[in-house]
């Protein structure tokens, strides 16, 4: 069965930078004919993104939960990421993420911002139950010309985060009937 990989873009413009730099990086990261990509660009959802309820966000909200991996990209607004982007994120419970590898990206005009994906979406991917494998990427929007360089090397540093992860969990203890923690 193949991974099922999500990118979510939450850039008012469709088709963008920023939605290029999530797909190089699910490109660089996982192993061609691996996995089974499917993109959310919530550019081509803003007439439902503020609907409550939505039957169309509902099931979008539902096959990113369905992923194992989720890349989480957007333009830096405001030094955090966009409304659009929020406001997707919010319609997901208390740990709606749950079992979902999520990564955090932003892109933006300058390194002013850096910290932006690890300080300020990481933590929001983490309150809604996903693992996110490392501090978040964030791309130079004036670097497309360097984008290949500049991702694999984001990826590989995913990668060996993954790797070790992977070994924790090889070696954790299952949760059996005994073990398992008293609620």
């Amino acid at each position: 069965m193949a991974l099922k990989a999500t990118i979510v873009v939450g850039n008012p413009k469709p088709r963008s930078r920023t939605l290029k730099v999530a797909e190089t990086l699910v490109q660089k990261l996982l192993v061609e004919g691996s996995y089974e990509l499917e993109v959310i660009d919530l550019a081509d959802h803003t007439a439902e993104i503020f609907a409550w309820p939505s039957e169309e966000m509902a099931a979008l909200n539902a096959r990113v939960a369905g992923s194992d991996l989720a890349v989480f990209a957007s333009p830096t607004y405001k030094a955090t990421y966009t409304g659009l982007l929020k406001a997707f994120l919010d319609r997901y419970p208390a740990n709606g993420l749950s079992g979902v590898t999520a990564i955090p990206v932003l892109t933006g005009a300058d390194l002013t911002h850096s910290m932006g994906p690890t300080v300020n979406l990481a933590p929001l991917l983490v309150e809604l139950g996903a693992t996110v494998p490392g501090r978040g990427f964030y791309f130079v929007a004036g670097q497309m010309d360097r984008l290949d360089e500049i991702v694999e090397a984001a990826a590989q540093e995913y990668i060996a985060n993954l790797g070790r992860l992977a070994a924790v969990a090889g070696a954790a203890r299952s949760l059996t009937p005994a073990s398992a923690p008293v609620s």
